[in-house]
């Protein structure tokens, strides 16, 4: 994951409603399915810069 703490923290509370832990979801992402990606669904703050780069 990269990218300003606050959007690494509001994903990873997206991400606990559909996986039990981080090696989980990156099991189901990466070993299942290698052309599937996770999109960047954090919400901006003001002030931060527009740009929302995908997990990867």
């Amino acid at each position: 994951m990269a990218g300003k703490a606050w959007e690494i923290r509001t994903k990873l509370k997206q991400l606990q409603k559909s996986f039990k832990t981080v090696n989980h979801y990156v099991e189901t992402i990466y070993c299942s399915s290698p052309n599937r990606r996770a999109s960047a669904t954090a919400q901006k703050k003001s002030g931060s810069s527009s740009k929302v780069l995908p997990i990867e």
